[in-house]
């Protein structure tokens, strides 16, 4: 509880996290009450050929696309998409780099190296070039890219938990832990995982920023989520033809990426900053 109040205590403190955090926050209700909130929710899969390319007014706030639906309502429910890909990817790439970093970091053999190399194969190829590759290769499909932004990035947590496990490792209470006789799943799970969690969240943060932005990239491609689907790196690349006229085409999904993108990374900065031990440290010091 002493931790949370801090953490707490802290983002209200820093305003940038804190408007990070907000723009999360209302990231998760525009999904979640995007049927209340669109003003149009029955026409976001439908085509209205009288009113397409319409620009914003009071009844499109954000104007209509090439098939005369609108804009605003179908960003509101892209962002169920855009949270869907990120939430299942991230956590794939959690629930696979995380286990490996722990025991290539715990053990010191040649199954560590091996894990680590495998990593660093993945780490050697550029990710949105790797994203592409295998998302090209399976077909455009929402649950493809999935496991594409998954087999991606799980290398990035691999090699942050393998450094903190290794720097853990050489602590007394590890040492100790281990001469009292706990087994090494013991001292993995309830002594080193505890005291890396703080990194781990704050790579998270900032990763599902850079998983939405590779999502948004992929549907520009076409490789992400089939059409009509209100995906926005999709609305985007179908508003291209109508550029420069029909502007509000691309400038309101293209403006919903960047805040979103933004929150994150401006909240994985500040939990950064308040995880920080030597951080908290100096500023219990300070009390």
């Amino acid at each position: 509880m002493e931790t949370l109040s801090f953490v707490f205590r802290k983002l209200v403190e820093d305003r940038v996290a804190l408007i990070g955090a907000v723009i999360i926050l209302l990231l998760i209700l525009t999904a979640v009450f995007a049927p209340i909130l669109a003003t149009h929710p029955e026409d976001v899969f439908e085509f209205h050929p009288s009113e397409r390319l319409q620009g914003p007014g009071a009844d499109h706030f954000f104007g209509t696309d090439r098939m005369g639906s609108d804009i605003y309502s179908r960003i509101l429910f892209g962002a169920r998409i855009t949270i869907s890909i990120a939430v299942i990817a991230i956590g794939a790439s959690v629930l696979i780099g995380v286990p490996i970093g722990l025991l290539a970091g715990y053990y010191h053999s040649w199954v560590s190296d091996a894990l680590m190399r495998v990593s660093d194969i993945f780490l050697a190829v550029p990710q949105i070039v790797l994203a592409i590759a295998i998302a090209q290769t399976l077909g455009p499909s929402i649950e493809n890219v999935i496991l594409a932004l998954s087999v991606t990035y799980w290398p990035f947590w691999a090699r942050l938990v393998y450094a903190e496990t290794r720097s853990v490792q050489k602590e007394v209470f590890i040492e100790a832990s281990i001469a009292l006789g706990a087994s090494p799943f013991r001292v993995m799970v309830l002594h080193i995982l505890p005291n890396i969690m703080s990194s781990i969240i704050v790579r998270t943060t900032i990763g599902m920023g850079g998983t939405i932005l590779t999502a948004a990239a992929l549907g520009f491609l076409g490789l992400g989520a089939p059409a009509p689907s209100p995906e926005w790196g999709r609305m985007i690349s179908e508003s291209r033809e109508f550029l420069p006229d029909a502007w509000w085409y691309a400038t309101a999904p293209g403006i919903a990426i960047f805040l979103v993108v933004m929150g994150f990374n401006l909240l994985g900065d500040g939990l950064r900053d308040i995880l920080d031990p030597r951080i908290r440290r100096s500023s219990r010091h300070d009390k």
